[in-house]
């Protein structure tokens, strides 16, 4: 297969190339070839006008002879002042004058091209006049010599030929070889692509040696591309299979337990099947409202943003029961930040019910600020920091980041609520990233310690009104 057939738009651009480089390679010959021959007609001329100089010299002292010898210039011609050829060489003896131009005085001398007249057919003369004045008469000697063709020499017009032809095609070979060497690794790479699929999720292209640098990044980044691919589809199949188990098991629940009540229905107790079948819905529930949550935050869907406060979210969440447990609140000044109250209160509950079930009898709720950078010449809003404390076993630093990811329970998680979906801690810290923020597990002296980290909102007018209404300050001295 040719390189036209592989390649059919880089053929078309060494194709383009060669005539540029054809035509600019022309171009410079015919301007060589033109400054040639422009000195070497300027050389001759010089030479013809030297050899009538020298003839029109030799009149007033009576020494030109009949025929003028031979030298450099053939064709010499004396005129005298009643227009007759006195003197020539021995190739005009006999001959007419070879022209009828004369130059404007005797200082100067007139070039002129004659063709014809006493040259052989076909031929043009490069014909210099110039005057020489004896006993006060005006006598003209014309000197003639064959034109320079435009070429100057076949030799030199063959090498510009030959350079020009060797040029053009040592410029395509390099670029055939650079692009057709280019190209290689890249259709490479495209074939590996072409032929990859999602049962071969593991499989790598590879990668150019560094002397092909571009196909070498290439090849990297395709391969970087592929990696973050198989996390994402290795993720969403272990994702199924999670929450096909956790689907299956309230499920299975419900069936079994409608099962025995249709093969024994006189032996039912109908209020103790509701409440057990009334347990599983709400798991089913909590699930399916977790995975909507999650498609919505998945999908980037856009929501309003108002300012919210922090604080009045925590103050909130502190005063819903927790199943016996002592929630302390630390609520501290207003702390208002940009963003979706529903979602942010979802946050809230999910930190504070993880901490409950984790938690020996105390959870702790703490807002602060956190000062703005300085150092730009201009106070910047800083960040809102909510702590959330319980008095359990604690988070491993090895566990810390595994327990934020989907359907992750820690043993004793599993144990203290065998129910959980493992969905609230990644839900809370996506949440927490929708809003340009960070949620992370932090050092304590007892238990785990989550912290959530968001941008201050500048305030606004209404929320200093209900804030100066309270008697509440209105920003962090």
């Amino acid at each position: 297969m040719g390189v036209r057939e592989r390649y059919p738009v880089k053929a078309r651009f060494l194709l383009f190339l060669g005539i540029v480089v054809a035509v600019l390679g022309t171009l410079m010959s015919g301007i060589l070839m033109f400054t040639v021959h422009r000195m070497a007609t300027d050389s001759l001329t010089n030479t013809v006008t030297a050899a009538a100089t020298e003839v029109a010299a030799l009149i007033p002292r009576g020494q030109v002879q009949t025929p003028i010898p031979d030298g450099v210039v053939h064709y010499i011609q004396v005129i005298n002042s009643q227009h007759r050829v006195v003197a020539a060489t021995k190739e005009l003896l006999g001959r007419p004058p070879i022209a009828s131009f004369v130059p404007s005085n005797v200082e100067n001398e007139s070039t002129s091209v004659v063709c014809g007249r006493v040259f052989p057919s076909g031929q043009c003369q490069l014909v210099v006049a110039v005057q020489a004045i004896d006993n006060g008469k005006l006598w003209t000697i014309y000197g003639a010599a064959p034109m320079i063709p435009f070429y100057v020499d076949p030799l030199l017009a063959m090498f510009m030929v030959s350079g020009i032809v060797l040029t053009v095609g040592l410029i395509i070979f390099s670029s055939y070889r650079i692009v057709v060497g280019c190209l290689e690794p890249v259709e490479t790479i495209r074939a590996n692509l072409h032929d990859h699929s999602p049962a071969r999720l593991g499989h790598r292209i590879p990668v150019p040696s560094a002397s092909h640098r571009e196909a070498h990044d290439l090849a990297n980044t395709v391969n970087h591309t592929l990696d973050q691919i198989q996390s994402m589809m290795e993720g969403q199949r272990q994702f199924t299979f999670d929450i096909s188990h956790d689907l299956r098991s309230p499920i299975t629940a419900m069936r079994a337990q409608v099962e025995d009540a249709l093969l024994a229905p006189l032996e039912v107790d109908v209020s103790r099947m509701g409440h057990a079948l009334l347990a599983s819905l709400d798991r089913l529930q909590a699930i399916v409202s977790d995975l909507l949550m999650l498609a919505k935050l998945d999908a980037g869907i856009p929501t309003s943003r108002e300012p919210v406060d922090l604080a009045d979210l925590v103050t909130a969440e502190c005063d819903r029961p927790h199943s016996g447990k002592d929630i302390v609140c630390e609520p501290g000044p207003a702390v208002v930040v940009n963003g979706d109250r529903l979602r942010l209160a979802r946050l809230v509950n999910n930190l504070v019910d993880n901490a409950v079930r984790h938690s020996s009898s105390r959870v702790t709720l703490r807002v602060s600020r956190q000062p703005g950078d300085l150092s730009a010449g201009a106070r910047l809003p800083g960040l809102a920091v909510l702590e959330v404390l319980d008095d359990g076993g604690g988070v491993p630093p090895v566990d810390r980041d595994s327990v934020f990811k989907r359907f992750i329970r820690l043993e004793e998680g599993r144990r203290r609520d065998p129910n959980g979906t493992g969905l609230g801690l990644p839900i809370a810290r996506q949440i927490a990233e929708c809003h340009d923020g960070t949620l992370t597990i932090e050092d304590s002296l007892q238990g785990a310690r989550f912290v959530l980290r968001l941008p201050l909102a500048m305030e606004t007018a209404p929320f200093r009104g209900v804030r100066e209404r309270r008697g509440e300050p209105t920003h962090a001295e």
